[in-house]
């Protein structure tokens, strides 16, 4: 791109902090940054047209992991790192509403409910038996035992008759969150240019020089919150993408659901939207398929939502589906998210491993404090 002497001294010279990624990480960061250096120029770049990734393409859940994915997690980290990834999501949801206010972000606590297949016996009985554990290891972050069971009040089938509920889960509008959060960086004086994509940064001589597909440029600082597509920047870090494939039916009419609902571990989650269902997942059945950065469907996944959306959410009913789509998430083999210094003045915040709403207001304020 040929830039003239005014788009150049206007938006890319004197530039204080740049970050890479205008999703809710990347905007959080940017406004946390504006609100200690009021001063500072901030700039964000975006290679989308809208924010990339899994920000404006999430399913809404305020959530902070099902029974069954809790569970799991212990299996992998020690009872402390998973208290800690659960404090976080829900610092990080209080943090947003406090932010924006409910009302902006379309935010409703209905509950979250984890339902068993009659299939999986097993899985069922072991969640039963962690209530109780899990309760007493994280009724401190809540100031209440957060799991209790519950009947199938909303008419499911082909599943056990008993729910494992969260009592404190809710749910938001993402397009309302992502845009209450554009219009507060820009009323802060936050610029943001779209359709740019950073191809590397180099860190040198007390400045990062940043190339990117239409220009050169340098800031003081750079912030990487890219998250799924972290990886093409941050050579060192282990984030795999992990690409989401998302439906929404066509309205229902008396549709009663409401709340937020998983299934098997967390791999498949619905919830109520403007009398429709959202429901997504399914990237457990082919990992290394779902191992990308590409948007788009697989029949394999698109097949299995619509079968458990006519045998278990939506039984005897006829449902037409209005919208699909698919996301890019970033994750790794452990489920804390990387926080850190690249360099002397890169930092990254990014591995929110499908937390992203939940996290991301927290991990962006903890990105503009490696600032200081």
């Amino acid at each position: 791109m040929e830039l003239s002497y005014w788009e150049y001294k206007t938006w890319l010279s004197d530039v204080d902090f740049t970050v890479v990624g205008s999703g809710i990480v990347g905007l959080n960061c940017a406004l946390q940054l504006k609100e200690k250096y009021p001063k500072s120029k901030v700039l964000v770049l975006e290679k989308g047209v809208l924010p990339q990734g899994a920000s404006t393409k999430n399913a809404g859940f305020a959530c902070f992991g099902s029974i069954s994915e809790l569970l799991s997690d212990l299996e992998d980290h020690t009872e402390e790192e998973v208290f800690e990834l659960v404090r976080k999501r829900w610092n990080g949801i209080q943090l947003s509403r406090q932010l924006l206010g409910d009302k902006s972000i379309g935010f409703e606590q209905y509950g979250g409910h984890e339902l068993f297949l009659i299939s999986n016996r097993e899985l069922y009985e072991r969640c039963l038996n962690g209530i109780d554990r899990l309760n007493q290891m994280l009724t401190p972050i809540f100031g209440e035992n957060p799991f209790q069971k519950t009947a199938n009040s909303f008419g499911f089938e082909n599943i056990f008759d008993n729910y494992i509920t969260h009592t404190l889960e809710g749910q938001l509008n993402t397009g309302m969150l992502m845009d209450a959060l554009l219009q507060k960086a820009l009323k802060q004086g936050v610029r943001i240019l779209n359709t740019v994509e950073v191809i590397e940064f180099n860190d040198s001589n007390g400045s990062v020089s940043i190339q990117t597909d239409a220009f050169s440029f340098k800031s003081k600082k750079a912030f990487v919150a890219t998250n799924g597509f972290a990886s093409k920047l941050l050579k060192k870090e282990t984030v795999l993408p992990a690409r989401a494939q998302v439906l929404v039916t066509k309205p229902i009419k008396n549709l009663k659901i409401k709340g937020t609902f998983h299934l098997d571990e967390g791999y498949y989650y619905f919830r109520n939207i403007d009398d429709r269902i959202l429901f997504g997942g399914g990237r457990n059945l082919d990992f290394k398929a779902e191992e990308t950065t590409k948007f788009g469907r697989t029949s394999i996944v698109q097949n299995k939502l619509e079968q458990l959306l006519e045998t278990v959410i939506l039984p005897n009913q006829q449902v037409e589906i209005d919208h699909r789509w698919s996301g890019i998430m970033g994750v790794g083999h452990q489920k804390t998210p990387i926080v850190k210094p690249v360099s002397n003045n890169v930092y990254c915040g990014v591995r929110l491993g499908g937390m992203g709403v939940a996290l991301g207001s927290l991990i962006g304020k903890e990105l503009a404090e490696l600032a200081d």
